[in-house]
């Protein structure tokens, strides 16, 4: 009972401290507690109070437009239920900031732009605005964001009050909740249309009641309060660890390549009788050139006779197999372009 009257007194008195504060209480402008991690400012090359946890390059990869599907469910989701805006903005800020792209406009600017060269060309333009053609940057890249998953309240561990005794260390353990979310940023080279980089991330935080510190019991004050971590923040927290981990695989990017053939040229996973003339633009060999190259890549087939033997066609199956081509046994168009690569 005691314990009761002295928690209602601190209650009371908090209440009265905080009643005298509201009339007086200023707008603090650039209050760290309103920012999201991405913090500052970019111009140019340079960056000023961005967050220090944020990759940097010495100078960029390429030109980059970000691509966001805001016909996507996830977007449905981040814009309908938590009532979020697009992630575009925060992810040009993080990426100027870190000077590891050049960001190029592809979005609703892309309107204006295009007004003032209609403007430029109808003679509306002072002369010398130069709003002429040949003037765009290229995007190199397109950098396509998602989220995974996004919810607030999980990981609740009010049944953990109980197992601790319910004493103040159960009630602030009953009082915790995380957000949390995880984001994915897909980088891909416009010109081939090869994905370069993927990258997940992940952020959290937790959040505290004050219902279970005050209350305590059945005859406490229950303010069961949280102080409701906006779930944009932890959304943002995450964005910059997804760009952060594709920045440092950037940093050691090795293209991939097929070795032996070009790309998109006919891949190893051969289907039988598929063709795939599309990846052969030489002209025919005939069976006597293919068995001449056939010894000289180690594939037996004796002496060169412009024959289809027994040999020959033994010879033939394994190069197919081990350049991963349909294996037909017959010097078809797909192993003719093998032969002659």
């Amino acid at each position: 009972m005691k314990n009761n009257k002295l928690k209602f007194l601190a209650l009371a008195a908090l209440t009265t401290t905080l009643a005298g504060c509201v009339g007086s209480m200023p707008v603090r402008s650039g209050d760290a507690d309103a920012k999201t991690v991405a913090t500052g400012s970019a111009g140019g090359a340079n960056a000023a109070n961005a967050n220090s946890e944020l990759e940097r390059c010495d100078r960029p990869f390429g030109t980059i437009a970000v691509v966001e599907d805001q016909n996507a469910d996830w977007y449905r989701i981040l814009s309908g239920q938590y009532r979020l805006t697009s992630t575009v903005p925060v992810l040009r800020l993080l990426m100027q900031q870190s000077n590891c792209f050049i960001v190029v406009d592809r979005g609703r600017a892309m309107a204006n732009m295009a007004q003032e060269r209609a403007l430029q060309q109808s003679g509306e333009l002072r002369a010398g605005s130069n709003f002429g053609k040949g003037q765009m940057v290229s995007a190199d890249y397109s950098l396509t964001p998602e989220v995974l998953f996004s919810e607030r309240g999980t990981g609740g561990l009010g049944a953990a009050a109980g197992a601790v005794g319910g004493g103040l260390l159960g009630a602030i353990v009953g009082s915790m909740k995380t957000n949390e979310a995880a984001t994915l940023l897909t980088l891909v080279d416009n010109r081939s249309g090869v994905q370069v980089g993927v990258a997940e991330g992940s952020a959290k935080n937790t959040d505290f009641g004050l219902g279970g510190l005050i209350g305590g019991g059945g005859g406490g004050v229950g303010l069961g309060g949280y102080t409701n971590t906006p779930q944009g923040k932890v959304i943002a927290g995450a964005f910059m660890d997804s760009y952060n981990q594709l920045v440092r695989a950037l940093r050691n990017y090795t293209a991939q390549g097929m070795g032996d053939r070009g790309l998109g040229t006919g891949g190893r996973l051969g289907v039988d009788g598929a063709s795939q003339a599309g990846g052969y633009s030489g002209g025919k060999i005939s069976l006597r050139d293919a068995q001449a190259r056939l010894n000289q890549m180690g594939f037996d087939v004796g002496n060169p006779d412009g024959k289809m033997g027994a040999k020959t066609q033994a010879a033939l199956r394994d190069f197919q197999a081990d350049r991963g081509i349909p294996v037909t046994g017959r010097l078809d168009a797909t192993t003719q372009a093998e032969l002659q690569r």
